[in-house]
């Protein structure tokens, strides 16, 4: 995994070492107070443009398209919402994906199922333990957004997100995101009003090939801005789940990526 990972600055492979610990506090430092953490430059940035340059033939050929309309809670509707809150506007999410499936024996799936990488985002986030998915196409999946392409608003499914860039645009692409706009107990649909006016305050960052972010995004909401140049954005997501052996059903599949298997 040395030729893949800088395991020099980021000892993720020393499990229980001091070098290993103060890394895992200062993630969970990261993320107390920022939501999220970065690792820059944890993959190799010829290694992340390797990658990107490779999977480019099957993005053209291959990948599946995923244009929709959508709100912030990719739902047709909330219970007790009128459908004209203004919570509750659309807009349009694009990019191209391929699955897990589509990606080869390469340097992308050797470091999701290489145990201490799991074990190190555990440790982070706080879980006893971190299984790979076992559904072949969700497992991993890497998007690309040409020009014009954006990742709009939006709150995860998921506690946490674990993504690594391969490649930055040449303009665009910003990582944008409200920290904690709604919690478990109040949805806040006032302030996500606001937020899509323009009214609430953001935070963005831009991130460099070979970054590794770990983000709280349940609750925070985000968005990746409009990508500019010729150049993509081109991004791993990597699942994992508290319990082995998930798997999603197959409307999900089709939904997320227009086949079933």
């Amino acid at each position: 995994m040395h030729d893949i990972l800088d395991l020099t600055r980021f000892p993720i492979d020393e499990p229980n070492t001091p070098e290993w610990q103060n890394l895992v506090d200062r993630c969970r430092a990261d993320i107390a107070a920022e939501g999220m953490f970065n690792l820059e430059g944890l993959m190799r940035v010829d290694v992340a443009a390797d990658v990107a340059d490779g999977l480019m033939p099957r993005f053209e050929a291959e990948s599946f398209e995923h244009a929709r309309m959508h709100n912030i809670y990719f739902k047709k509707s909330i219970p007790d919402v009128p459908d004209d809150h203004p919570a509750l506007a659309r807009f349009e999410t694009s990019n191209r994906t391929l699955c897990g499936d589509q990606l080869g024996q390469g340097a992308l799936l050797a470091l999701y199922e290489w145990a201490p990488f799991a074990q190190f985002l555990a440790a982070c986030i706080g879980k006893e333990t971190l299984h790979t998915m076992a559904d072949p196409l969700a497992r991993v999946n890497v998007m690309a957004y040409r020009e014009g392409q954006a990742l709009n608003w939006h709150f995860d499914r998921s506690e946490f997100t674990t993504t690594l860039l391969l490649q930055a645009p040449e303009q665009g692409g910003g990582f944008e995101y409200c920290s904690d706009l709604r919690s478990d107990d109040d949805p806040n649909y006032d302030g996500v009003a606001r937020l899509l006016r323009g009214q609430e305050a953001t935070r963005e960052i831009t991130l460099s090939a070979g970054t590794l972010n770990v983000f709280a995004g349940k609750n925070t909401a985000h968005r990746v801005t409009p990508v500019q140049g010729v150049k993509d954005r081109v991004i791993a997501v990597f699942s994992y789940y508290e319990t082995p052996d998930v798997m999603f059903s197959e409307e999900e599949r089709v939904g997320f990526y227009g086949r079933a298997s």
